[in-house]
């Protein structure tokens, strides 16, 4: 085995090339939109990156392959097989390219930041913006694909700075974001104007530079290497390395200032209120909750930075500020970390409990304040990028309201100081339209089933209620089955095509048409019961009664269904959009609140 250098710009050569590919083994694109910023923000900023790992493939293939997502197929002999880092070069070739769905890419640059309603951020970050479709079919929201818009919000779309040779794009993308800025008659304007310009394009051409001549190590196994060595030594390296976490760190850091056992510590909570740990890693828990009660960043940095020494005084606050924060969670309907939408909430309400009282009205006046920021953090983009930034600056928003600190102008701090209500929107209904399968770690689509967690989600068939008992038991249903779907090639694994339902009831309804497996139900129960049960899951029943796709021909049904389907998407969202919208207003929520039109 040898160790080797290779630039970005040669990695991306050859995967355009198709001079590297997978072995057929390896599992798909897995990163979700943090990770792919957090890769994206090291190799700007030069920083080291893990080693990859690379089989020579010699005459003779070793495995089944294929191409890396998205890259083109091309007929030239491949040479690698990319055993180890297929994440992080797929993650870079897509992001050269902003080719990912529902998601575009950008490096901001504050000294182009001159957008009066952004929030502040450090120079040289990622940022990305989800994206969605309307009914006309055009991607919102549109600034993401305006130049100027991208400008005056100082960023610079990632697929510019693609390792090859694209300078009239280039070109043409400063072109256009300027051009409006253009002065008439007025030679001094005109030359700040193309000194402008220039600084633009040296700023690109900086960043490309970096990205060209980044260096992407790789270990590589020559071509006669064993086809069960290669294996092996794949497995070692995605499972087998286990490096010092930061609570591990700061376990020894604690124990040398403090002499106790932050592992006892833990052990102990966790014997006393286990339902805790049901929502996170509790050693990231209790680091996170500690740093806000220090006024520290909920992360690394932030545990890094927090006194030891106070973190084992607060053990107490800490300790009742979780346990309190798992009850609230539980109370709101939400059970456990699979069906959590995001995690940036948790030491934030954990933390705030230490200025909220036991009991009496003022505890239900702060925990209504509580419940309109849960419900607003899955229901808008705040935590989709910069989590622990934002997570700090809506508790020390939310812990002022809550203390009762009056402004500067003698006012009193209210909701409207907070920044997640302040700054954010509820997102639109088509942008439910394209949140993925709920089983997935994404805020809309857990959101949407948090929604129907919230209602008490009653089994189809039993009408058992959803609960934190009965929770693991449950399994991920397509309401219109993905065997029906699949037939016609239309994507069933969208959060509003998915329930919560028995294991039993899932494999009793199969394949069936929506409208057959209705009726199995009306047939040992009342209509009444059926209604009651499908609408705790937000489901549309007019939009449900379809099916009649047996006598059809393959097109007919092909058309017939996608019709169906999308209006039944199309009202479950408003549903749903009605539901978290009444959340985020404090409403207790009930289903007749909801249908009550």
């Amino acid at each position: 085995m040898q160790a080797r250098n290779r630039n970005l710009d040669n990695w991306y050569s050859m995967i355009k090339q198709g001079q590297i590919k997978l072995p057929r083994f390896q599992r798909f694109e897995a990163w979700d939109r943090q990770r792919i910023c957090s890769l994206l923000e090291t190799a700007i900023r030069n920083l080291p990156l893990g080693i990859t790992l690379v089989l020579e493939a010699g005459e003779k293939e070793k495995f089944i392959s294929r191409l890396l997502e998205t890259a083109p197929e091309q007929d030239s002999r491949f040479y690698e097989y990319l055993l180890d880092g297929q994440q992080r070069l797929t993650a870079l070739w897509r992001a050269f390219h902003n080719n990912y769905e529902w998601e575009t890419y950008f490096i901001y640059v504050k000294q182009f930041d001159n957008y009066e309603y952004d929030e502040e951020r450090e120079d040289m970050t990622v940022f990305f913006r989800g994206r969605y479709l309307k009914k006309n079919g055009v991607k919102y929201p549109l600034w993401c694909d305006d130049p100027a818009q991208c400008l005056t919000r100082g960023f610079i779309p990632t697929n510019l700075l693609k390792p090859e040779d694209i300078q009239s794009e280039i070109d043409d993308w400063i072109k256009e974001a300027t051009e409006a800025q253009r002065p008439k008659d007025d030679i001094e304007k005109l030359e700040r104007f193309l000194e402008f310009r220039k600084t633009i394009s040296d700023k690109i051409k900086d960043l490309r530079s970096v990205i060209s001549n980044y260096n992407l190590p790789y270990l590589s196994l020559p071509p006669q290497t064993d086809k069960s060595v290669a294996l092996q030594v794949f497995i070692n390296m995605n499972t087998n390395s286990k490096p010092l976490s930061t609570y591990d760190i700061i376990v020894a850091e604690v124990e040398s200032v403090m002499e106790r056992s932050l592992h006892d510590l833990q052990d102990a909570l966790n014997e006393e209120d286990p339902a805790i740990a049901r929502y996170s890693g509790l050693s990231e828990m209790i680091l996170n909750t500690s740093a806000l009660l220090q006024n520290a960043l909920p992360n690394q940095r932030g545990a890094w930075d927090m006194d030891k020494r106070v973190m084992v005084q607060n053990w107490d606050i800490m300790k009742r500020g979780l346990s309190r924060m798992a009850e609230f969670l539980k109370n709101e309907g939400i059970h456990d970390e699979k069906r959590l939408p995001t995690n940036a909430v948790l030491a934030v309400i954990a933390a705030l409990y230490a200025d909220i009282p036991e009991a009496g009205d003022k505890r239900g006046q702060d925990e209504l304040l509580l419940k309109k920021y849960l419900w607003h953090s899955f229901f808008t983009d705040r935590y989709e990028n910069s989590a622990a930034t934002h997570a700090y600056a809506d508790f020390v928003a939310l812990r002022k309201v809550l203390r009762g600190e009056s402004r500067d102008d003698g006012e009193k701090y209210n909701s409207d100081d907070i920044p997640i209500f302040k700054d954010h929107t509820l997102v639109e209904k088509e942008e439910l339209l394209t949140a993925v399968w709920s089983k997935n770690a994404t805020i809309r689509g857990r959101a949407i089933l948090a929604v129907a967690c919230r209602l008490g989600a009653l089994d189809f068939s039993t009408g058992q209620r959803l609960n934190t008992g009965n929770i693991e038991q449950r399994h991920y249903h397509h309401v219109y089955p993905d065997a029906l779907l699949k037939e016609a090639e239309i994507n069933s694994f969208l959060a509003l095509n998915c329930a919560l339902i028995s294991d039993k009831t899932n494999i009793s309804i199969g394949r069936k048409d929506p409208l057959e497996y209705m009726k199995d139900r009306y047939e040992w129960t009342s209509e009444v019961i059926v209604k009651e049960r499908l609408q705790s899951h937000l489901i549309p029943i007019e939009e449900l009664k379809n099916g009649g796709y047996e006598n059809l021909s393959d097109e007919e049904k092909t058309q017939k269904l996608k019709k169906d389907f999308e209006a039944f998407l199309n009202r479950r969202a408003e549903l749903v959009m009605k539901a978290a919208k009444l959340l985020a207003e404090g409403h207790q929520l009930s289903t007749a609140e909801i249908y009550e039109e």
